[in-house]
């Protein structure tokens, strides 16, 4: 059963892992990967990722990009949203706190923010606007 715009909004703005996709080189599949988000109902979504990294260059190519997060319990859900890059802006230690603080027990964030600010290299902020939704619920296991 898909959901309604205010269930699938709700379940993407709970932490879940998501995986990205976007468009491949020439000859190649999309590229997919797990990654972490931040995203608030009505607005875009966010990811952090490494300035010069190949996800960013294939984002920046495409345009555009996807998500998809899903749970297996208490019931199969899932929300793919799609849309294109509304902007992009450097990473900044409060948005790598945000993100961390989003995924990890409070007492890990700030070992992991120091950690990924100081050996993770230059990041950058891609948002979304969240365009195209496809969602269900598939009931109980």
């Amino acid at each position: 059963m898909p959901l309604t715009r205010e269930e699938r909004e709700r379940f993407l703005a709970e932490p879940h892992i998501a995986a990205l996709a976007v468009e491949g080189e020439s000859g190649r599949a999309p590229l997919t990967v797990p990654i972490w988000y931040q995203y608030a109902p009505g607005g875009d979504l966010w990811i952090l990722t490494g300035a010069g990294s190949r996800k960013k260059r294939l984002i920046d190519a495409a345009g555009r990009f996807s998500l998809l997060v899903d749970r297996i319990e208490p019931t199969i859900r899932y929300v793919s949203v799609e849309g294109p890059v509304t902007g992009t802006a450097p990473g900044t230690i409060e948005a790598l706190r945000e993100l961390a603080a989003r995924y990890l027990p409070a007492g890990k964030v700030e070992e992991y923010v120091d950690f990924a600010w100081k050996n993770h290299g230059e990041q950058v902020v891609v948002r979304m606007r969240p365009e195209r939704w496809v969602s269900s619920d598939l009931g109980s296991i």
